[in-house]
């Protein structure tokens, strides 16, 4: 071995100490942990004394993990794909140190690793077995936590990268060129960072009856093209110039979009809306709950199969409705804010009211995904006067720049009554544990609680398979996804719900405000294969909206949505309400004869 190869094999001395460390979902905030760094591995426990009896509280190789940071908060993030830390020091000269440590241990990591990778191939050609990495033994040499060298070649990374990296600390901050604009962390997000250490000991059998066969609507069953391969987009360059920024303001290429946009996938947590026609028709309170919060998990069922595409992020003032004479139910959205997005809906029947306005915050941190959904969703049960109210959980979709990826949805949903107080509802979606089998992935785990605690039933399962109650008078299966229709893989994922929600009638067509999300004309050409079409019409249709902004703007004016009014809730949050106008507008005048905004 030369001279130069031992010198990048030299370990980097040992780096420890207190930092700062995210709670673990569900809670907030942040703890004190201690922290060792050695030969490239990141351990971590509640106190020096716990890591020197081994009872560690989680470990990373630094080596496979992207790292991001940010110099004014003192913060430091890891992403390795399956787990995620996020790190603060107390102090500006602290965190330079771990900076250093942490950038000098990842570049030793990546030596070897390529140290490795060479021997292997030069042993293939020689005919040889593999050589082992030579002993290191009194080789290792304390590296001055700031004099890192930040002479590592800077390029853009590829996929086919062991571990890809989209910034190196030891490229520029320690040189003084890091832009604080690349990292643009956010300390009022709410990141769910890594596995729970233990969960609830009641768990549930994954197996589930066989997937429900959806009947016939005499609706569309597939799409008019194929979805597009996007494998060659350069979606690494993309993120890696938004690594900790909120992505709903980055504009992508049509490719890496589906041909429906966020008020339809809000449109898609109704699919299984029979659960909430079974909860007001179930006479006791505690059964009731178990159906609504059937229902809350069944709106992420469809999300398992939908990890390569995005949706389109709608217009200011673009709308969407949804009439399912077959399912019982009318549903319109609207968005009502651009900056930020807002998108605001409500539905109804004989049988209940559902509503909710979201916004969402996407981060990217280098190697995860993660969607944080605000908002609450809202639903009243007109027989009983029921109504409940829950929040959402994260969903991140890990390894999203390899063909490895897959989404998880984690954190903890609360479901309120918010006119009786006989039960609330708990339910947990467990996050994986990125070191052990997939034993419980995408479990889901449910009870419903009366007013002294008492746990009266509890549900569970796999929210992509089944939801199982054994605690009701006949233990049953309260709740499982239809099966997805013929060649789903090459419609997006779409279930047949879904491959519904753009079709557009010539019935329908005239009823329509010309704001109907099934009228915008790139989301259709994508639906239609024409994807470079598609893309200029998209940029076109976005300076337009820029433009009706700068307009507004300088009239001193702002935009007034047209079927929904701002309120504020019982506990004191801004909401966006329907002012109850659509579906009497759509009857009578109709939309063809009221003045209506030009989007596209």
């Amino acid at each position: 071995m030369s001279g130069d190869n031992s010198q990048d094999l030299t370990i980097p001395g040992i780096c420890e100490g207190y930092l700062l460390k995210r709670r673990k979902w569900p809670l907030k905030g942040w703890h004190k942990r201690y922290f060792v760094l050695e030969t490239g591995i990141l351990r971590y426990s509640k106190t020096q004394q716990d890591i020197t009896r081994g009872k560690l509280h989680g470990s990373l190789d630094v080596g496979l993990a992207v790292m991001s940071i940010n110099k004014k908060s003192n913060r430091i993030d890891l992403d390795a794909g399956d787990v995620l830390y996020h790190m603060k020091a107390n102090s500006h000269d602290l965190f330079y140190i771990w900076v250093a440590k942490l950038s000098a241990h990842r570049m030793f990591k990546k030596n070897e690793a390529a140290q490795v990778h060479n021997g292997f191939f030069q042993a293939l050609s020689q005919g040889t077995s593999v050589p082992g990495l030579a002993q290191r033994n009194g080789m290792q040499d304390v590296v001055s936590p700031l004099t890192v060298s930040g002479n590592e070649s800077r390029r853009t990374p590829s996929v086919t990268d062991s571990a890809a990296e989209y910034f190196d600390a030891s490229d520029g901050v320690l040189n003084g060129s890091f832009s604080e604009s690349e990292s643009g962390l956010s300390e009022g997000t709410t990141s769910n960072s890594e596995p729970e250490e233990g969960h609830g000991e009641h768990t549930y059998t994954r197996s589930t009856p066989n997937c429900v066969v959806p009947k016939n609507t005499g609706r569309r069953t597939t799409l008019a093209a194929h979805c597009p391969d996007n494998a060659q987009v350069g979606l690494m360059q993309i993120l890696y110039n938004n690594i900790g920024k909120d992505l709903s303001r980055v504009s992508m290429p049509a490719a890496l979009n589906e041909p429906i946009n966020l008020m339809q996938r809000l449109c898609e947590e109704l699919e299984y809306s029979e659960l909430l026609d079974t909860a007001n028709n179930t006479q006791d309170p505690y059964q009731r709950m178990v159906y609504v919060g059937a229902f809350a998990i069944s709106g992420y069922a469809t999300a398992h199969y939908r990890n390569r595409y995005k949706p389109f992020n709608p217009l200011l003032g673009e709308t969407y409705e949804c009439l399912r004479e077959d399912k019982g139910f009318r549903y319109i959205s609207e968005q009502v804010c651009h900056h930020p997005p807002i998108s605001a809906c409500h539905a109804d029947s004989d049988n209940f009211s559902f509503w909710q306005d979201q916004r969402w915050k996407n981060k990217f941190w280098g190697k995860s995904l993660e969607i944080m959904p605000t908002g609450m969703v809202n639903v009243t049960l007109p027989r009983f006067g029921d109504h409940y109210e829950w929040n959402k959980v994260v969903t991140c979709i890990h390894n999203v720049l390899s063909q490895q990826r897959y989404l998880e949805h984690y954190g903890e949903v609360i479901i309120r009554n918010l006119n009786g107080n006989a039960c609330t509802c708990k339910i947990t979606f467990v996050k994986s544990r990125y070191w052990g089998s997939d034993t419980n992935k995408n479990e889901v785990q449910g009870t419903v609680l009366d007013q002294t605690g008492s746990v009266i039933h509890r549900f569970g399962g796999l929210w992509h398979e089944g939801i199982f109650c054994d605690t009701l008078p006949t233990p049953q299966c309260i709740w499982k996804p239809n099966s997805q229709p013929k060649d789903y893989y090459l419609y997006y994922g779409f279930s047949s719900f879904t491959l519904e929600l753009n079709e557009l009638t010539p019935g329908l067509k005239p009823l329509l405000p010309p704001t109907d999300s099934r009228l915008r004309p790139d989301q259709r050409m994508l639906e239609d294969g024409r994807v470079d079409d598609c893309d200029k019409f998209k940029e076109e249709v976005e300076d337009m909206q820029r433009e009706r902004r700068k307009q507004l703007a300088k009239k001193g004016q702002e935009h007034t949505p047209r079927f929904f009014k701002k309120a504020m809730d019982s506990s004191g949050r801004d909401v966006w309400l329907t002012n109850g106008t659509y579906w009497k507008v759509r009857e009578n005048p109709g939309f063809a004869n009221t003045k209506n905004l030009e989007l596209w």
